[in-house]
């Protein structure tokens, strides 16, 4: 209460003060860090986007919109490099020239050990500056889709990072903090002002955008203060105290899109909500059965997903804004089809004979770790599952918390039993693939603790990136998905839908990937 208390406070003071050019802004979560390379996760990707940019960029349609590259194309004498044409007349926020061994500089970290992007990268074997403004990307195979990477990839001033000692990325599964973190020196169209995590971000329009006079810019200031509580994040828009908020809860949508200046704009979300399980470890540590792991058992696996009733979640937690999901891949990516992502009804009762036939005809108790401020309604889903999976036998003891405290254990191999979503910025299932199927090692698998390991599925996965047959691609990623799907290795909840909130004098149309580019906004 006291917290709350606190945002509607500093909202209060600010609201007064703020201009037609400034752009109040609210969302459950805040970003986890400023340093670009050390986490991949949407809020994250977002905030940077206003302060740093890639190569390269989608639009609200899907399409490539060139950002720090103008042009790029596989080189013409070696079907393994492609070329990327940089834009001249880029400065940092500071004044320092951007030249390609920014970029050079900037892919090398992103490749790192602890950077959080390196799965984007697996392909890459050298990053070379022809000159200032041309860089080549060797690759171990030619990589028909390689620029679809580059969209979250964003370019540090190399300089900048090696006086302020920031050479190497962020360990933020270890809790370290550095320069980076919290210090920002990018291209983008706005400058960091200030910066109190979990409180308030302000940024300041960049006078020297190199994209003054190709967008509208109306946008002069951004104050971005994270709201967890739904109700406050509903009644700073009501009250005219916030202009624009990412995610409306889908008990207010009627509410505000009925409260006059006020307007609620929906698109279906890239991104998909799901369960994942330890089911490599002998035994698990945060479950009810001694020396044995249940979830090492597929008839367990396919108990769970059998019980749990998809249409009631979309119904009731939901609202009817999620659409049920039978596999991880959102309807925008290469490699999903319908039948796949069918839904088949809960069954109880055939999940509880499964569950007997594994040996558990008496259940068991397990911990199911959930945020409670990331995804719509997250900790309510997950109320949800424990209610339906308590029907047949399963008791659930649900650890729900912050994002922040919830996303180390799924990197540091800590939980047994998670929520987590998952959106594909490259709009096809390698990205899927290389984060949440294949092992857990190297520069692959970080968000991949289940423990599942196939050698032959590494392979094909591995293989993704130099297929340049299309046809024998999609062969391999229908394969892929043959396995994860038999395995049943996740368990697909539903395809998450986008509800923006805004005032009426807020111009813009929703992202499927939910990371608003303010520089396109208008404000009338």
């Amino acid at each position: 209460m006291l917290r709350t208390t606190a945002i509607l406070t500093i909202l209060a003071m600010t609201a007064g003060a703020a201009s037609a050019e400034t752009l109040r802004w609210a969302r459950a979560g805040d970003s986890l860090t400023l340093d670009p390379h050390a986490q991949n996760e949407g809020p994250t990707h977002t905030l940077a986007h206003q302060i740093y940019e890639p190569l390269i960029i989608r639009d609200v349609t899907g399409a490539f919109e060139p950002a720090l590259a103008t042009e790029w194309a596989p080189s013409e004498s070696d079907p393994n490099v492609w070329t990327f044409k940089l834009r001249p007349d880029v400065t940092f926020h500071d004044g320092a020239a951007f030249t390609a061994e920014d970029v050079v500089f900037s892919f090398n970290r992103a490749k790192s050990e602890f950077s959080a992007m390196k799965e984007l990268l697996t392909s890459i074997v050298e990053i070379r500056a022809v000159d200032d403004l041309t860089v080549e990307f060797v690759t171990d195979g030619p990589n028909p889709i390689l620029p679809s990477n580059f969209t979250n990839l964003f370019v540090m001033d190399s300089g900048w990072a090696e006086a302020n000692g920031v050479v190497d990325v962020q360990n933020i599964a270890e809790g370290e903090t550095t320069f980076a973190a919290t210090n920002a020196n990018g291209t983008g169209p706005f400058t960091l002002t200030s910066r109190e995590p979990d409180v308030k971000t302000v940024l300041d329009q960049n006078p020297n955008y190199w994209g003054m006079e190709q967008f509208p810019m109306d946008v002069t200031r951004i104050e971005y203060t994270p709201i967890q509580n739904a109700a406050t994040r509903v009644a700073a828009l009501l009250s005219g105290e916030v202009d624009f908020i990412q995610d409306v809860p889908v008990q207010d949508l009627d509410r505000v899109n009925g409260t006059d200046g006020l307007v609620v704009k929906t698109a279906p979300q890239n991104r998909v909500i799901f369960l994942g399980m330890n089911m490599g470890a002998a035994d698990l540590e945060r479950d009810s059965v001694d020396g044995a792991n249940p979830f090492a058992d597929v008839r367990v696996r396919r108990a769970m997903n059998m019980a749990i009733n998809r249409d009631a979640i979309q119904q009731v937690v939901m609202r009817g804004q999620s659409q049920p999901a039978g596999m991880i891949a959102p309807p925008f990516v290469n490699g999903w089809t319908e039948a796949l992502d069918a839904v088949s009804p809960a069954d109880v009762e055939g999940a509880k004979a499964l569950l007997a036939e594994a040996g558990y005809a008496d259940g068991f108790t397990v911990q199911l770790d959930c945020p409670n401020d990331r995804y719509v309604n997250d900790e309510a889903i997950c109320q949800a599952v424990a209610g339906m999976l308590g029907q047949i036998g399963i008791t659930i003891n649900l650890n729900a918390q912050s994002k922040a405290l919830h996303f180390p254990l799924i990197q540091n191999d800590q939980t047994d039993f998670y929520l987590l979503g998952w959106g594909v910025p490259t709009y096809d299932s390698e990205y899927i693939f290389n984060f949440l199927v294949h092992t857990k090692e190297g520069d692959r698998g970080s968000w991949n603790p289940t423990g599942f390991s196939d050698a032959d599925v590494d392979a094909k996965i591995v293989g993704l990136a130099s297929q340049t047959d299309l046809d024998a691609r999609n062969a391999d990623v229908a394969a892929i998905w043959d396995v994860v799907q038999e395995q049943q290795l996740y368990l697909p909840l539903h395809h998450q839908v986008l509800n923006w909130g805004m005032t009426d004098a807020v111009g813009t149309e929703v992202s499927p990937e939910d990371d608003p580019k303010f520089k396109h906004f208008t404000m009338n």
